[in-house]
């Protein structure tokens, strides 16, 4: 560069940092500042034994990286100054990889055939089999919900109203707390332009229909938009329920007609309400908060302690709810857009209409005659 005009030599530049901030923006914020503060504590950790963090003079980088890695396990330099899970541990060696390749180094992490090293790799593994069972929260069953909107319409109180109906249609609609509620997260959370309404096929213009026609309503939809793992203008509806109180359809037009009432503009969340205070955001502890006040009522016959649950929970919730009512769980993947197996982590056989009859479907189906190997045919007995 040092032969181009100043001009040339200033758009490639201007260009190129345009490009650093696409790459950035490649992954949500969240992960960005993670593998920033992660390098940060790499640098030091280089510097405090007089190593060039960019390894330029080092042939094998492998044992510094595993000290990094070992320090970090036990929380000598981890942000959180306590021991961390082997997931942690490894995030933060691929953040500072990440970081070798964002400016065209090599992965330090790879041997010559481009695989994870050997050491680390056996480190990693060491750390994964050390590491405590995972907790992880439960499902809420959906006697819990009931409660807690019942408790809610008998006070009439406009926010505890809010909460529990964000509650159910982050049940219904298998939604993760960043989505239903006002949260530091890369989610979005839903708002009211997101929200359609159907009578039959036909669909409601929710600016200009009266109140009467939004409540004939029967079926109700949420448009992803830039939600986490929702594919932009993909769309998840659901029909009536035919319950008085837990409907998504009925709870969607509650929040459609609460809102509007108040001229909330079309970007105003869903997990928002208006009171005599003025306007107030649905945050997840509010609905962790309801949920666990609930399950200290109902939790022993429910077989839950309060904190088994939280917020997290109402996702897992519908699923089982979905599954206990014999859905595909390709289907149940499906809707609440989760891209691996992983749901399969918060589905539990401890529900026991999942297992109830197991037991005899075994002793009933459970005999069979083998059709012998050419092995077996040729034994002399």
């Amino acid at each position: 560069m040092d032969n181009v005009d100043s001009t040339t030599r200033n758009a490639f530049l201007r260009d190129f940092s345009a490009a650093q901030d696409y790459v950035n923006a490649g992954v949500v914020p969240s992960r960005t500042k993670a593998a920033n503060s992660t390098w940060g504590r790499w640098a030091t950790f280089c510097t405090d034994l007089a190593i060039d963090p960019l390894l330029n003079e080092l042939e094998d980088p492998v044992a510094l990286i595993q000290v990094f890695a070992h320090r970090y396990r036990t929380g000598d330099i981890a942000p959180s100054g306590r021991g961390v899970r082997s997931r942690t541990v490894e995030d933060a060696v691929r953040h500072v990889a990440q970081t070798f390749s964002s400016v065209g180094s090599r992965d330090p992490r790879l041997n010559d055939d481009g695989k994870m090293d050997f050491r680390l790799k056996r480190q990693l593994a060491a750390y994964t089999r050390e590491d405590p069972p995972p907790s992880r929260v439960k499902p809420i069953p959906v006697q819990l919900i009931l409660h807690i909107l019942a408790a809610a319409y008998a006070c009439t109180d406009v926010g505890s109203i809010a909460i529990t109906q964000m509650a159910a249609l982050a049940f219904f609609f298998l939604l993760r707390p960043g989505e239903y509620t006002s949260s530091p997260s890369d989610t979005t959370p839903f708002t009211l332009q997101d929200v359609q309404l159907f009578i039959g096929v036909y669909r409601l213009n929710l600016v200009t229909a009266s109140e009467a026609e939004i409540h004939l309503a029967t079926f109700g939809t949420l448009t992803f938009t830039t939600q986490k793992n929702g594919v932009k203008g993909e769309v998840i509806g659901l029909g009536r329920s035919h319950h008085p109180q837990l409907c998504p359809v009925k709870i969607l037009i509650e929040r459609v007609i609460h809102l509007r009432r108040h001229n909330a503009p079309p970007s105003t969340p869903l997990a928002t309400f208006y009171n005599a205070d003025g306007l107030h955001k649905v945050k997840p502890s509010d609905i962790t908060d309801v949920l666990r006040a609930a399950c200290r009522i109902l939790g022993p016959a429910l077989g839950l302690a309060p904190g088994d649950i939280s917020a997290r929970s109402l996702r897992a919730g519908g699923a089982m709810a979905l599954l206990i009512a014999k859905v595909d769980t390709d289907i149940i993947q499906l809707i609440g857009r989760w891209q691996s197996d992983v749901m399969l982590r918060y589905l539990t056989t401890q529900a026991e209409p999942v297992m109830r009859d197991f037991a005899q479907r075994m002793v009933y189906h459970g005999a069979f005659v083998l059709h012998p190997s050419p092995t077996t045919m040729n034994m002399p007995f």
